[in-house]
């Protein structure tokens, strides 16, 4: 992923928000999903702006969560652009917000063991109708912690798996625990990139940024879900079609 990301120019601005960190670069913003608690003695706040969209996309294989975050946050400023043709010719996702992923696929999932990464607010609509089974590392009631993937997900006919797994350093052993299903990497820190049909990856489901001034504005006051209320919108691409 890092070899995508060369000369693609200095990053205006980073944006470490309560839910999303936010990397504004020259031609794209790009997201991560921002590590649930931080220390108060981070070494770099106010030295990142003006730094090479490169050197910051670096820090992806760290293991400072911050850092991989921003690192997640700055491959996907470099890559999500306008001109990147899985993102250019992807199917925009209509209604649904932050479910629209699950409400298009649901058809196909009713009566297939369905394993989820990571909680997503609204999910439990599904459970009812679906043999829904949720992983989160902070679990809620009903959620299974990370270990269970080792037992579920080689049963599992259909996986879901957080792009936050990129930055948390899971997404290579879920992707091949995964390789039985049919397996959709998604949400807002997805890289628009096909080479992930090498790992078993079937689906992206990223976001484009239809609003970038609101979508900062979102970020920094705190914003989850209303990414979607005019910031970001899902699209989907089918990796088999595209490579």
């Amino acid at each position: 992923m890092l070899n995508r990301v060369a000369d693609v120019g200095s990053v205006h601005e980073i944006t470490l928000g309560l839910i999303w960190t936010l990397c504004r670069g020259e031609r794209a913003c790009g997201l991560a999903m921002t590590p649930a608690s931080a220390p108060r003695t981070l070494p770099w706040p106010g030295t990142l702006a003006g730094r090479p969209l490169a050197e910051l996309a670096s820090w992806l294989p760290a293991w400072n969560p911050h850092e991989a975050s921003i690192g997640l946050a700055a491959v996907n400023a470099a890559l999500n652009t306008p001109d990147n043709p899985l993102l250019a010719n992807s199917t925009p996702l209509a209604g649904g917000g932050n479910l629209a992923v699950f409400e298009h696929f649901a058809p196909q999932l009713k009566g297939r063991r369905v394993v989820v990464i990571g909680r997503y607010p609204g999910l439990d609509a599904y459970a009812g109708a679906l043999d829904l089974t949720v992983l989160e590392r902070q679990q809620t009631e009903g959620d299974l912690p990370d270990p269970a993937c080792e037992y579920l997900l080689p049963q599992a006919d259909w996986v879901f798996l957080t792009a936050s797994s990129l930055a948390n350093k899971t997404f290579p052993r879920l992707a091949e625990l995964s390789r039985r299903a049919t397996t959709v990497l998604m949400g807002p820190g997805t890289p628009w990139l096909a080479d992930f049909a090498d790992f078993g990856i079937d689906y992206l489901a990223g976001v484009d940024v239809t609003d970038s001034a609101q979508l900062r504005r979102t970020v920094a006051e705190g914003g989850g879900t209303r990414l979607f209320e005019g910031g970001v919108r899902y699209r989907l691409a089918a990796l088999h079609a595209a490579t």
